[in-house]
């Protein structure tokens, strides 16, 4: 199950969204050279990856936000790059260039933090900007809850798109990392307490703009959808499932 869209443009051009994406795959691009082996990935990663261990012990610091622009692999910085590119815009649209870098930022770090306090002293490297991306994710959940998000279903030979609102679709992927994160804590490579802490702290981050909407009075007036005109797209040539009257 993919997004690969929303129906809620942004007002103004999110440069720093742009930014952040073009810095995630530049930072890839040079990595590429050193994929070849775990080996030489691991002496890239060497001052750049976040290591909880290090962190508790004062070391490293500077990998609290290097680490955000690093990934394992293509799936990973694909999967974070589109969903970064398609809420990113919108939170950027209601905080302003430079708050929205330090929401970001800072979302980064409290996923950080919700990664670490399980495991304070464990050895494995942390990268990726998906607790960055979550914060995002749930800030976007608080603004705009029944915004409509086209999302991608791929089984096996089957694809469709089928529309969701937003509350569906994000609620749905953050029970999966809750779920995730009383499991197997991270096992798999999967940094599930991340996912969980960034998407907590982007909404709670995100309640001082919500609340200077009119909190519950702003969604009673948008019943919970953008505050202008969605976006139309032309007919995609993938089916599209309609939801039934």
């Amino acid at each position: 199950m993919f997004p690969i869209r929303d129906h809620n443009p942004s007002t103004r051009t999110p440069v720093v969204t742009y930014a952040l994406v073009a810095a995630n795959i530049l930072v890839f691009l040079w990595q590429l050279q050193f994929m070849d082996s775990d080996r030489n990935l691991m002496r890239f990663w060497d001052g750049l990856a976040l290591v909880p261990a290090e962190i508790m012990h004062g070391l490293n610091l500077q990998t609290l936000i290097t680490s955000q622009f690093l990934h394992a692999g293509f799936g990973h910085i694909f999967g974070n790059m589109l969903f970064l590119w398609i809420f990113g815009d919108n939170l950027e649209d209601q905080m302003g260039h430079f708050g929205f870098l330090v929401f970001y930022l800072a979302c980064g770090l409290a996923a950080a933090a919700a990664q670490i306090l399980p495991d304070p002293y464990s050895l494995v490297p942390m990268v990726g900007a998906s607790g960055a991306i979550a914060g995002v994710m749930g800030g976007y959940l608080l603004l705009f809850p029944r915004a409509r998000v086209d999302v991608l279903i791929i089984l096996v030979v089957i694809f469709r798109v089928i529309p969701v609102p937003a509350w569906l679709m994000l609620g749905i992927w953050f029970a999966l990392q809750v779920f995730g994160s009383l499991g197997d804590m991270g096992a798999g490579g999967v940094a599930y307490w991340a996912h969980a802490g960034g998407f907590a702290a982007g909404t709670v981050l995100t309640l001082h703009i919500w609340i200077r909407r009119g909190g519950a009075r702003f969604w009673q007036r948008t019943a919970g959808h953008p505050p202008h005109p969605g976006s139309v797209y032309r007919p995609t040539t993938i089916p599209i499932v309609h939801r039934r009257k």
